[in-house]
């Protein structure tokens, strides 16, 4: 991920251990035309969940978000996970729309085997 020159890796630490990570990258908005960040892994060990870990992650990748002139951030969520859900909406997330009148979108892929 080293050569990789959008890469943006935020590490949490209790102490030492390291108890959390968000990795992300320096995506492009054609509908802004700004920069964003797609948080794309987002992880906090089991026993250091509900200590306020994965807000102040999430307030270090908006950080540096505002620090590149970046209109938004983006993640994707499985539905289910609900915990991750709350955190999210808490921290300002909402389903993605590209404009406000045209609704939110699916995310979709396609396997290349």
């Amino acid at each position: 991920m080293q050569r990789h020159s959008t890469t943006l890796i935020f590490l949490a630490f209790d102490g030492d251990r390291p108890v959390g990570a968000a990795v992300c990258f320096i995506g492009f908005s054609t509908f802004a035309a700004k920069p964003l960040i797609k948080i794309h892994d987002f992880v906090v060990l089991t026993a250091s969940r509900g200590k306020g870990i994965g807000r102040r992650l999430l307030d270090a990748v908006e950080g540096k978000a505002r620090e590149l002139g970046c209109c938004k951030l983006t993640l994707e969520v499985m539905d289910n996970n609900h915990h991750a859900l709350r955190m999210y909406r808490a921290a300002g997330f909402v389903r993605y729309a590209p404009q406000e009148k045209t609704g939110t979108a699916i995310f979709m892929s396609k396997p290349l085997h």
